[in-house]
Parts: structure tokens; sequence; C-alpha cells
């Protein structure tokens, strides 16, 4: 192992080489060995601070000069980094909901063209009874008419999963032979989801009227019935499931042989349809 030279100490020399108050400090540079083993500063370009002659006036102190501050480099926020398992995360969930909405308005269609289908009612014309018999006579033309009202009871049967509620302004209109001849109204009610009810109502028959066609009319009760026409309308709403509401019209046209010894229809048939 090398020995250290032996390095000669520092001598602080005062030349007066000014006069008297005027005077500066030097301090003698180390021997070139000693170079070997001086630390070199990582900040190179920052030299020590130096002491520096001050200018006339300043009474010949020593003055100082401080090194320039370093500048400090502007921060940047490093770039967001993409997380390939949060995307993959928000994608599945994406599609799963896309899924869901899917399935669930496929499931609807199939209700709504399957077991919510709006289907055609049933009517039957379960009794007649003869209420009154009202003639009236009018001036100045003498004319005589005569008014039949007739109580019926029809039967309905709805297939639909939804009830039938219809309010006032049902009408049945009578036809004989083409003529109208009696008209009657419905009053409110309600028929049950897949269920059975009646519809009562009070039908005015117009004697006058049939007896228009008195040749036809006399033939038709000699021979113990009668063929006539009704013809109905039925405004109402529907309720499917308790929730969704919408608004229907229920029509039937009816053709029917009436008894005349036992007051009571003998045959019938009927055509039923409903609109939404």
């Amino acid at each position: 192992m090398s020995r250290l030279p032996n390095l000669p100490p520092p001598v602080l020399l005062l030349i007066n080489s000014r006069p008297a108050g005027q005077r500066h400090l030097f301090f003698p540079q180390p021997p070139p060995s000693a170079s070997l083993f001086q630390l070199q500063s990582p900040d190179s370009q920052n030299p020590p601070p130096t002491m520096a002659s001050s200018a006339a006036g300043n009474n010949g102190l020593p003055t100082y000069t401080a090194p320039s501050a370093p500048a400090w480099p502007s921060y940047k926020p490093p770039p967001p980094k993409h997380n390939p398992r949060r995307r993959r995360c928000l994608c599945a969930c994406l599609l799963v909901t896309l899924a869901v909405l899917l399935a669930l308005a496929i499931t609807l269609l199939v209700l709504f063209l399957t077991v919510l289908k709006v289907r055609d009612p049933t009517t039957r014309l379960v009794s007649t009874r003869l209420a009154g018999v009202a003639p009236r006579l009018t001036f100045p033309a003498i004319s005589l008419q005569l008014n039949v009202t007739l109580l019926l009871t029809v039967a309905v049967h709805n297939p639909n999963p939804a009830s039938f509620t219809y309010d006032s302004g049902g009408h049945t209109d009578l036809t004989y032979r083409g003529a109208h001849v009696g008209d009657a109204e419905i009053d409110p009610g309600r028929i049950p989801s897949k269920g059975d009810g009646e519809v009562k109502l009070a039908l005015t028959v117009q004697a006058d009227r049939l007896a228009e066609d008195l040749a036809q009319l006399v033939a038709d009760v000699e021979s113990g019935s009668v063929a006539m026409e009704a013809s109905t309308r039925i405004p109402g709403r529907v309720t499917i499931l308790g929730l969704f509401k919408r608004h229907a019209v229920a029509y039937s046209d009816c053709s029917f042989v009436f008894g005349i010894a036992e007051m009571r229809v003998r045959s019938q048939q009927c055509h039923d349809r409903t609109k939404l």
C-alpha cells in the first residue's frame, strides 16, 4: 500500500501590494500531487463560491458571490396507463346488459303474440221475455205506432287473460228483412278474464215498421217464426295482468229465428270480433 505524501499546510499570505487599508486575501493552491486525492463533485458545472475583491467604496472588505440556483425541471405527469383487465370487465358488463335487455324484449314479444294475444269473445242469446206493449196514436196525421219491449239476456264468454270493462255507449240495432225495426241501449258492466258474463238489455221493437211489409210479416207469423238480425257494438277497455290497459270495441252480428208461440229464440248464429 502506497504512503500518502506529506502535504504542506495551507499558508495564509498577506501581500501588501496596495496601500494600507486595501488588502486581499489569497489561499495558496495545493501542489500538483494533491490533485490525485481530491474528490470530484458531481455538480461540476456549479463551482464553489469564490472570494472577490470589492469595488471601490466597499471599505476594502472581501465580498461573497453566491452561486446561481440550479433550474428545476418542469414536472410532467406520466401518461395514464390503460388497464386491460378493467377494459375486459367493462366489455363483459356491457355485453351482459345487452343480452338481458334483448331476452326481456323477446319474452314480452312472445307473450303478446301468444298468451296475451286478444281473442274474439263468443256471445249467445240465452233468454227473451216480453216486457210490455206500448201503442201510440199521433196527430194530425192519424197513425198508430206500436212498440214492443223485449228483455234479452246475452251470455258472453271471454277467452282472453284480460278483463273487459264497458261503460255506457253500447248499442244494439234490430233489423227485419233489411229494415231497421228496433234498438236497445246496453248498461255498463264488466266481463272477467277467461270467464263468462251476462249482458242484459231492453230491446224496443217498433211494430208499425214491421207492418210496412205486412204481407211478408203475416206469412212469417202464420209459419210460427220470424227471422231477424241484431248488430251489437260495445266499446270498452281491456286490462292485461292488472297493469296494462287498452281500448277495445267488441262487435257481435247475430241472425236468429224468433218463435211466435213460445216467445223465445229457436235458433241463432253469431259472428263476434274484437278491435283494439
